[in-house]
């Protein structure tokens, strides 16, 4: 036997081979069909496939196509669902309202469940599914957040470039459009997927994507696009193209006739319904125009193609036929149940920025309110929200401040700052009450900076480290930490629907903060601004890098009629490279589980010229980090006599005068002195969170925020 023999092909039964015959007829195209195959082939498996329509416009005659081949799959035995996807509406550019939904899912369940009756389909045997049903779960959002980390925002635009409008600049719910469309195979259970030609992109994305989730792979199978009566794809949204199901007999026939049918463009939406249409619920009966017979579309096309047949008796015949077919959808359809429906449905779309709260008048501040607002300083953003929280603050009822850190790395120094920025509003009299709000999500969705596996564990890590840093500075009367995924709104219902609301409001590009191509990292200032909406706190801390999600989040809140928030930006802390300290850069981080002698050696080696202010990190640390932690307290420098003697400052400004000039000018302030007295001082803090994290607990607890990836496995 030759080693090269040809293997051997697996033979299928007569009867799984008429079964696939029928499932595959009149479509266009089918990915998978081996797998499909040997599903018919099990003894009892019955395999699985959902058809899903978002609820845009009204339905239109286009849906014939995939109706007849839904007849096709329940006579070849197939389990069909037909999903009503209300959330895809919503994002397909915002072509409904919330408030809209509703109506349009009785809408579109009446007119296709009439339209199948009048192709004789039982509909007894169908499932019917709405999206929101599950879309809004936990579980799913999960899903979706850990699929757009795998996908970038490129291939989520090219993935739905058929299917979802196409502006310059695209709304971030066009993107996520494929990725549910992708994920609602593994939550409606399935085995395949059926839709047009113009969803292969999105088909592709789920074969490519779903496996690496651990979220299997199916078959897909498509239909032909039924060209638009003006030559375009048939659409729900584009009135010019379609007709209505329900339309008016005058009007079938009128849109028919001045129908676009060019035998120079045989492809054009006359033909074309024919073929994919009429033939298959006629067939194997021919049908007669102008006293000839056709019993398949191909004669007819020749005919029509040849001039043996004119143009007005082939749109004639083909209107005759519509009218008689959508007259039985039309009296099926004729009860107050769908004429309500399609009133509350389609009424205008009104503008949600219309609805957005209405700014109220600024209260009169008090001196002592006034005084506060001063202390803050002119690093206040969005301040007019400030000023209307300012007037109910007392020492019975504090200014609500929290801080948002999110967990993408090591914990450094530079998480210290906001705590001694709240520490120093609290000394200098404003009532304050401080969060540290640990969101563990987002981590994750810039750039995976936390393993999917990891995150809770990440989230308890930064928990800890805080709350020792909180015992250490005295602050746990006024300062508590939370983590994110504990609040009892969190992904909860309501949450999920302003995410999605939130997606449909901005662009890709005006979300385009972090770091990298993938889509995840769109999503992260949606998450901080419903995290904000959920815990409503009076003013947030962000560093001055980060002013562009105070702008934002006050854009998409006050979008949708809640409240922005002030913030205070606060500058960041440098690393030992001189550039922002980084949870990511761990040679240039400063850990407070680093021994003394790694914490020394990483300042020891930053830039710091002598009498050179400019990007020198060991004055920045002083200035940020030092003093504020001093609390009045002199910074005393131990120096030799030979290089002056020792030397003590009470504030940065003195220190600074000892480093440029020196109180002495032949003695001025060394690097070197000056890295160690700030080492001095930052060791001092970290010793207590070092003392803290000693035993085998805390150490198992920072290996877990730190284990690897091993997926999520469904």
């Amino acid at each position: 036997m030759s080693s090269k023999e040809a293997p051997k092909v697996e033979e299928i039964s007569e009867k799984t081979k008429e079964t696939r015959d029928l499932i595959l007829r009149n479509l266009q195209e089918s990915l998978g069909v081996d797998k499909l195959t040997k599903q018919l082939e099990t003894d009892g498996k019955v395999a699985h496939v959902y058809w899903g329509t978002a609820t845009t416009g009204k339905p239109h005659v286009g849906y014939l196509v995939p109706m007849r081949k839904i007849a096709d799959f329940l006579q070849a035995g197939l389990k069909v669902t037909i999903l009503f996807a209300d959330l895809h509406a919503y994002l397909d550019n915002m072509k409904s309202s919330w408030e809209l939904l509703k109506s349009r899912v009785v809408y579109y369940e009446c007119v296709i469940k009439a339209l199948l009756q009048s192709l004789d389909v039982p509909i007894e045997q169908l499932y019917f599914k709405k999206g929101t049903e599950y879309q809004l779960s936990r579980e799913y959002t999960d899903d979706v957040l850990r699929l757009s980390a795998q996908v970038s925002q490129r291939d989520a635009l090219k993935a739905g470039a058929e299917v979802v409008k196409q502006v310059s600049s695209p709304l971030l719910s066009g993107l996520l459009y494929p990725l549910l469309q992708a994920l609602d195979e593994q939550y409606l259970k399935v085995d395949g997927q059926f839709g047009g030609v113009d969803q292969r992109k999105i088909f592709i994305l789920a074969e490519e994507q779903l496996p690496k989730l651990k979220l299997g792979k199916r078959w897909h199978l498509m239909n032909p696009m039924v060209p638009g009566l003006t030559g375009t794809k048939m659409s729900s949204s584009e009135e010019d193209s379609k007709i209505d199901v329900l339309d008016e007999p005058d009007r079938v026939r009128t849109k028919i006739m001045g129908a676009a049918c060019s035998r120079d463009q045989p492809d054009n939406g006359v033909l074309s319904f024919y073929n994919f249409v009429l033939f298959p619920i006629v067939s194997p009966n021919a049908i007669e125009i102008s006293n000839q017979q056709f019993f398949d579309f191909e004669s007819l096309k020749t005919a029509y193609l040849d001039g043996k047949l004119d143009e007005t008796s082939l749109k004639k015949f083909l209107a005759d036929f519509l009218v008689k077919l959508l007259e039985k959808v039309r009296t099926r359809c004729d009860n107050d149940v769908v004429k309500d429906a399609k009133e509350k449905g389609y009424s205008t779309v009104e503008d949600v920025v219309s609805e957005a709260l209405k700014s109220s008048p600024i209260p009169e501040l008090s001196t002592e309110q006034k005084a506060w607002k001063d202390v803050l300083g002119a690093e206040l953003l969005i301040p007019d929200e400030l000023d209307r929280v300012l007037p109910t603050i007392s020492s019975s009822n504090p200014l609500k401040i929290m801080f948002v850190a999110h967990g993408k790395g090591k914990f450094h120094l530079g998480f210290v700052a906001p705590l001694l920025k709240i520490k120093s509003l609290h000394d200098s009299g404003v009532p304050v009450k401080g969060t540290i709000l640990v969101s563990d999500i987002e981590a994750f969705l810039d750039n995976e900076k936390v393993s999917w596996g990891a995150i809770e564990a990440r989230g308890i890590y930064y928990r800890e480290m805080f709350l020792s840093l909180i015992k250490r500075l005295k602050l746990e009367d006024i300062i508590e930490v939370k983590i994110a995924a504990e609040h009892e709104k969190y992904f909860d219902k309501d949450y999920v629907l302003d995410f999605y609301k939130m997606a449909s409001a901005v662009t890709r590009d005006e979300t385009t903060i972090c770091e990298g191509s993938a889509l995840s990292g769109n999503l992260v200032p949606l998450i901080y601004s419903l995290n904000a909406h959920i815990h409503r706190p009076d003013l947030l801390i962000v560093g001055n890098d980060s002013t562009v999600f105070a702008d934002l989040s006050a854009r998409l809140l006050r979008y949708f009629g809640y409240s922005a928030i002030s913030h205070l930006a606060i500058p960041t802390v440098p690393g030992c490279n001189g550039q922002k300290m980084s949870c990511s850069v761990l040679d240039f981080l400063l850990d407070p589980l680093d021994t003394p002698k790694q914490t020394k050696t990483k300042i020891a080696r930053s830039f710091c010229e002598p009498g050179n202010l400019d990007g020198n990190v060991a004055m920045q640390l002083a200035e940020l980090i030092v003093f504020p932690l001093l609390n009045g307290s002199c910074l005393n420098i131990p120096r030799s006599a030979d290089n002056g003697g020792d030397v003590s400052v009470s504030n940065y400004r003195e220190l600074e005068h000892e480093f440029v000039t020196g109180t002495n000018p032949e003695f001025p302030l060394h690097p070197g002195d000056l890295k160690n007295a700030v080492v001095g001082v930052i060791n001092g803090l970290f010793d207590g969170v070092r003392a803290d994290f000693a035993d085998k607990t805390r150490e198992k607890l920072v290996k877990d925020a730190f284990m690897a990836s091993k997926g999520k496995k469904k």
